[in-house]
């Protein structure tokens, strides 16, 4: 298996500060692994609610997380700024891929970068439904070198 490479800032569509945390960081001195799922995290559902798509108390779809991953390339540490890039790699008819790179504020190479997998469902029935047309028309902007699919 070969290792990544980082991508560079120019791959993604939409960019969000994140400034870290005295928390985030672990005793190894650097941004604990598992707060980098928690940056994801946050600029996904940053830029679906500023899209007006994500009514996360009473929308009739949701998204489930069915698989993420991260590959780290260059430690963040607090009290770096992190710029989150998001695009969108797959726009099935059921399921979205979000990549995300988290960059040193003003870094052109992502210090980390990976993906997590989206299945919208039925918010009563948790069965998958179609992508909303508000969500599917939010997501276009964002996505980069895919072909929209079916899943």
């Amino acid at each position: 298996m070969s290792k990544p490479t980082p991508a560079s800032r120019d791959a993604y569509r939409h960019f969000l500060p994140i400034t870290t945390r005295w928390m985030d960081n672990d005793v190894y001195g650097h941004v604990n692994n598992v707060v980098y799922y928690s940056y994801f995290d946050t600029v996904v559902n940053e830029y679906l609610i500023r899209a007006g798509v994500l009514d996360f108390e009473q929308g009739a779809t949701i998204g489930l997380v069915v698989e993420t991953q991260c590959n780290y390339f260059s430690p963040l540490v607090f009290p770096e700024r992190v710029e989150a890039g998001l695009r969108v790699a797959r726009l099935g008819a059921s399921s979205v891929r979000y990549e995300v790179g988290l960059f040193r504020e003003g870094s052109e190479q992502a210090a980390a970068q990976g993906h997590f997998v989206h299945v919208y469902v039925d918010r009563a029935t948790r069965r998958p439904a179609g992508l909303p047309q508000p969500l599917r028309l939010a997501l276009a902007p964002l996505v980069a070198a895919a072909q929209e699919g079916r899943d």
